[in-house]
């Protein structure tokens, strides 16, 4: 009888783990505009972003660090300079603009050319609303600028990381056009508490309004802004990847 529930017991720590491993890692914030380069891979205007197409606001290392990636290797194309990263003419003075999509209670958030900071904003462990936004000045400075922007958490020793490329003072650059659309190679795992339960989609059958938080599986049809879409890639909804937005993901019918 032991041997008979300890088997059952395994197998369903064994389907628990698959169903845990299968479900999409919680998101929580990045810069949308002007459009950082997580923000760029996610729709799809930068070639060869791994994994960070799927994960734009997931962005998440210690503090301290002065890099794109936060020191994780998922996010590694986003500290590469040598790609052809479009840049977003502005001012002497830039608003930046967040999407949080998981809260957190917050320190400061950080700005940084270079490794001269040169904004922080204190929130005195204050969680943020849906969006925050932050004025910059670039106290002078001209030409192409890349910016780091970390979002450092009150209530643990991680932060969230972003880049942005600007360029002060005018000209335009040429925004690539990637050849390809890259597939993501690593699956991430959650843990289970913080984990929602997604809604997911049928494969066959009438297409049904595109919702955020539904799990499309491959072939599924879905509708948005009066066009009808079909899944190319099984994913979950994220707002700021609709249908139109993420070509990689659906196909206009």
């Amino acid at each position: 009888m032991r041997r008979t529930i300890s088997v059952l017991s395994a197998a369903v720590i064994a389907i628990a783990t698959v169903v845990f491993t299968a479900t999409p890692a919680l998101a929580h914030g990045y810069i949308t505009s002007p459009p950082s380069r997580q923000a760029l891979c996610a729709q799809g205007k930068v070639a060869n972003c791994g994994q960070i197409i799927w994960e734009p606001a997931s962005v998440e290392g210690p503090k301290g660090q002065r890099n794109c990636s936060g020191g994780d290797a998922r996010w590694a194309p986003l500290d590469d300079d040598s790609k052809a990263w479009p840049v977003t003419n502005v001012g002497n003075s830039i608003t930046f603009n967040w999407r949080i999509e998981a809260r957190h209670a917050t320190s400061t958030w950080e700005y940084f050319v270079g490794g001269t900071r040169i904004a922080v904003f204190d929130d005195r462990g204050r969680l943020p609303g849906s969006t925050v936004s932050h004025t910059v000045d670039l106290g002078g400075r001209t030409g192409r600028l890349k910016i780091l922007a970390i979002w450092n958490i009150a209530d643990t020793a991680m932060a969230f990381y972003n880049c942005v490329d600007v360029k002060v003072g005018g000209g335009n650059e040429p925004s690539p056009t990637p050849t390809s659309n890259p597939t993501p190679t690593v699956t991430p795992t959650v843990t289970p508490t913080s984990s929602p339960t997604p809604t997911v989609s049928p494969t066959q059958g009438p297409a049904t309004p595109w919702t955020s938080g539904t799990v499309y599986e491959a072939g599924a049809q879905a509708t948005y802004g009066g066009g009808t879409y079909k899944c190319l890639q099984k994913h979950t909804a994220l707002p700021g990847w609709e249908p139109p937005n993420v070509p990689a993901l659906w196909q206009r019918l």
